[in-house]
């Protein structure tokens, strides 16, 4: 089974950063778009960010654009999420996935996921 392993989530202050990554040891990202999504408290999950397969087209949710960035290093199996100035809001379990959509069908795989908590 692969594995996405989330990490870099904690607790900060309302303005404050965190910088998130996705890491999938023995596992090539490359082919695959990836994506960062979130579920808060009492809440459904919520897409926050996607990027293509070469990190050159990126996407955002409305709640987060200008705010968060997302990027890839493919060489290091890895994906990253940068949150700046961070809400109370934000808080949440953040979540990465792994997309690959082929003639033999489609492939998903999640992580389980890393806290985030925003709180003065």
């Amino acid at each position: 089974e692969v594995q996405l392993v989330e990490s870099g989530g904690g607790l900060v202050q309302p303005g404050g950063s965190l910088v998130l990554s996705c890491v999938t040891p023995g596992f090539s990202l490359r082919g695959y778009y990836m994506n960062w999504v979130r579920q808060a408290p009492g809440k459904g999950l919520e897409w926050v960010s996607g990027i293509r397969r070469d990190g050159v087209e990126t996407h955002y949710a409305d709640s987060v654009k200008g705010r968060f960035t997302i990027s890839r290093d493919n060489a290091k199996n890895t994906m990253y999420l940068e949150m700046n100035t961070l809400k109370p809001e934000d808080t949440a379990v953040y979540v990465c996935n792994a997309i690959r959509t082929g003639y033999r069908g489609t492939d998903i795989y999640w992580g389980q996921g890393t806290q985030v908590t925003v709180s003065s």
